[in-house]
């Protein structure tokens, strides 16, 4: 047997160790190449944010290659600090340490470039339904299938390099320990965990004074409070794991009853010191989680996009001017050019006009647009709404753009019109806008027909626009059209398309969330590669424990009731503990969000969740029949 021989079957015989950390390089390889597929698609310039596309999946590539890069080299120092005894075996044998540098070496290598290789060729065999997806997420015409020779190259390259950074970096990590440390390995008696009570109480304090901060956040306040708020929540997650789950469990040891009933004293006992072993992969796990969590729960919940777009474009096509000295001809010729180009579509349309004028509140200074309520009540008609009823010198805000609801709910203002003198006061807030949010500004007043009518020098005159169609859909090319013609000319002319914004706005959250669940679904599986990484890694230690406790007659029922909730804890107590920082983080971000984001949230953790169980219940029943081997 030749030295190269000896690595390659060094792999192949510990590919129960290596396989979680082996899938994980393949998929975070896959997801790199998915992105790279992309970049390079011919067809991703028909978007019309393509500068956006590209961009948001080179970043993604970034994200994913120094997180692999990360994830890689923690799980190699990991899985060599495993292997101390059969390192110590080999120098004991005569292997020099320059042999035994080059064979972790060879090993790494191997690992890396299987990893690429199933990487890439899982990518080719789903990029066609990949690429679908991606057009259908995207909102882009339909991506054809291509050769990615580019994405090919780039992503073999690129993680080669990585491998083989990490494969010269990892020989580090064996050496300076003495023969008998490496044949010792994890067999040496682990001394009594010990805990401070200081820190244990200190990461209670940490954690819930995040909570209450994330709880009680504004939008004034969620700017300052960001980072100190996580800064505290990560420390105190830390000692979380470190201190408090070891006095937990030391009170728990101090309840007799309890711990001396059927089988909690070998449960208790054993967790303390797992909590011990494992308290930095439950941080590492908890932190990557929530970070998946969120990110991919905060940008679901931003797809409601054609609620939001609707309500900031409630008519399908609108257009506003400002009448100036020399008459509004022009305008109305475009306006007649709108109807012209819609009768040629075939789109049956409502066309309504409202007129609004411009004068200056004296309180503030500012501009001030007010609406006549016949006006407004006009215009709700064409959209299917119903009336809206203001009395005498009452007033209603008109929220310009659907977030400024927030501000304006709760407020009361007394306005003084300084054209006209006459005062005005607004106490509440229409149930919806008639007006692009584009349009006639963000400061807007609705009055009743008599304070309308008694305004003297009136003030700016605007004229606003609204078109109904029956299919907004066929408005589609009109809309961005008409969009890109008005781009550039009279700022004092606005034109807006339904359309045309749902186009856009699906494609900027559509990059977000392509970008989001694939870079969160990469932190969830390295995640998952720690979880089965410690238990594998345990399975030796736990085979001779159980196998001497079976010579005093435990059952295998008993075994499952052991192991069940050591491998549930395992799983599920980062997950909780994720699962609870995501649902404060989410808290926080309701505070600058108009709509509720509570139900996509929802499903967005109830698929984490789904995952993780069956997840837990595929690797419990494997270690289970290893377990079983020793106790029959």
């Amino acid at each position: 047997m030749t030295f190269r021989q000896f690595a390659f079957n060094n792999v192949f015989r510990n590919k129960r160790t290596y396989a979680a950390y082996f899938l994980s390089s393949a998929f975070s390889v896959m997801v790199f190449f998915v992105y790279a597929m992309f970049v390079f698609h011919p067809g991703v310039e028909q978007g019309v944010h393509k500068e956006l596309v590209v961009a948001g999946m080179k970043l993604a590539e970034y994200v994913i290659y120094i997180f692999s890069f990360f994830f890689v080299l923690y799980s190699v120092s990991a899985f060599l600090k495993s292997r101390k005894k059969e390192f110590g075996v080999l120098m004991m044998h005569g292997m020099s340490q320059w042999q035994l540098n080059k064979l972790v070496f060879i090993e790494n290598m191997v690992i890396g470039f299987v990893s690429i290789v199933c990487g890439i060729v899982i990518g080719l065999i789903f990029s066609k339904f990949i690429l679908l997806a991606g057009a259908y997420i995207l909102d882009m015409d339909k991506l054809s299938f291509y050769v990615p020779a580019e994405a090919v190259g780039l992503t073999f390259v690129a993680f080669l390099g990585l491998f083989l950074v990490i494969s010269t970096l990892t020989t580090l990590f064996v050496r300076g320990n003495r023969l008998i440390e490496l044949f010792q390995g994890s067999a040496k008696p682990k001394p009594e965990p010990k805990n401070s009570i200081l820190l244990s109480l200190l990461s209670v304090g940490l954690i819930g004074t995040g909570y209450v901060l994330a709880a009680t956040t504004t939008k004034d306040t969620i700017a300052f409070r960001m980072l100190p708020v996580t800064g505290m929540v990560i420390v105190g997650t830390y000692f979380l794991f470190t201190q408090f789950s070891i006095f937990a469990l030391r009170l728990l040891k101090r309840n007799r009853h309890l711990y001396w009933h059927r089988t909690n004293l070998v449960i208790i006992s054993d967790l303390v010191y797992r909590m011990k072993d494992n308290a930095r992969i439950f941080f590492l796990v908890a932190i990557v989680s929530a970070v998946a969590f969120s990110a991919v729960g905060t940008l679901a919940s931003t797809g409601a996009v054609e609620r939001q777009t609707q309500d900031s474009n409630p008519f399908t096509l609108s257009y506003s001017y400002e009448t100036g000295p020399s008459g509004d001809e022009a305008q109305k010729a475009k306006i007649a050019e709108i109807e012209r180009k819609l009768q040629q579509l075939g789109v049956a349309y409502t066309k309504v006009q409202a007129t609004v004028y411009e004068q200056t509140s004296v309180q503030s200074g500012n501009k001030v647009t007010i609406v006549k309520q016949d006006d407004f009540n006009r215009l709700a008609q064409a959209l299917g709404w119903g009336n809206t009823t203001v009395e005498g010198h009452e007033a209603m805000f008109v929220p310009g753009f659907p977030e400024q609801r927030m501000y304006l709910e709760g407020e009361e203002h007394t306005v003084t019109l300084q054209e006209s003198g006459i005062t005005v006061h607004a106490a509440k807030v229409v149930d919806r806008s008639v007006f692009s949010s584009v349009s006639i500004g963000s400061n807007i007043l609705l009055v009743s027909n008599e304070v309308f009518d008694a305004l003297k020098q009136p003030g700016q005159k605007i004229v606003y626009t609204g078109f109904q169609a029956d299919d907004w859909k066929a408005t589609e090319s009109l809309g961005q059209e008409l969009v890109e013609a008005n781009k550039y000319e009279d700022p004092l002319e606005l034109f807006s398309s339904y359309a045309h914004e749902v186009k856009m706005f699906r494609q900027i959250y559509g990059v977000m969330l392509f970008i989001g669940v694939l870079v969160g679904a990469v932190f969830f599986v390295s995640a998952g590669s720690f979880l089965y990484f410690r238990l594998y890694t345990d399975l030796d230690y736990d085979k001779r424990q159980y196998r001497a406790i079976a010579k005093l007659g435990l059952s295998e029922k008993e075994l499952r009731k052991i192991v069940t909730p050591q491998i549930a804890i395992l799983f599920f107590l980062p997950f909780a503990v994720a699962f609870v920082h995501s649902v404060f983080a989410f808290i926080a971000l309701q505070s600058l969000i108009y709509y509720s984001i509570a139900g996509r949230t929802l499903v967005v953790l109830g698929c984490f969740l789904l995952l993780q169980i069956a997840y837990f219940f595929l690797i419990r029943s494997r270690y289970l029949r290893h377990l079983k081997e020793v106790v029959r």
